[in-house]
């Protein structure tokens, strides 16, 4: 099913990007990595600030992209909630100062906005990809 094929491409991408979080170069300002907190100085690509905690959530997100991969409903699951999760993280990010303990995982402007995009096409893979699919495959009456 498309769902799935798109969970494991989802999945995997996560888990490349909290792989690269930890990759000195590809992470500007390596040596401020910060395990969690607004302190963190360490940025994936110069842009989106990232911690040891922040990575591990992609990583996390990553691994659950890829076995709930396994199934056309679990696979929707994945994106509905996760696009809720992310969305739900924009949010928080909007909400707090980012300069203050609140900012634990800890995000930025750039990673706001990333947030509302990976909310946002996640929730939109789940709703469209999923189609019409009987995964009990009976037969409807007509």
């Amino acid at each position: 099913m498309a769902v799935q094929g798109a969970a494991l491409l989802v999945g995997g991408a996560f888990l490349v990007v909290g792989v690269l979080g930890f990759v000195p170069g590809v992470t500007t300002a390596y040596d401020e990595l910060a395990v969690a907190g607004h302190h963190s100085g360490a940025k994936l690509f110069g842009i989106f600030t990232v911690s040891w905690l922040h990575n591990a959530v992609h990583l996390l997100f990553g691994v659950v992209g890829l076995v709930m991969a396994r199934s056309y409903m679990w696979s929707r699951r994945y994106f509905l909630v996760g696009g809720l999760v992310y969305l739900g993280l924009w949010a928080y990010g909007l909400a707090i100062d980012h300069g203050t303990p609140a900012n634990a995982v800890p995000v930025n402007s750039a990673d706001n906005w990333l947030h509302l995009g990976l909310g946002a096409v996640m929730m939109l893979l789940g709703v469209t990809l999923a189609g019409r699919h009987d995964p009990t495959k009976r037969r409807r009456r007509t």
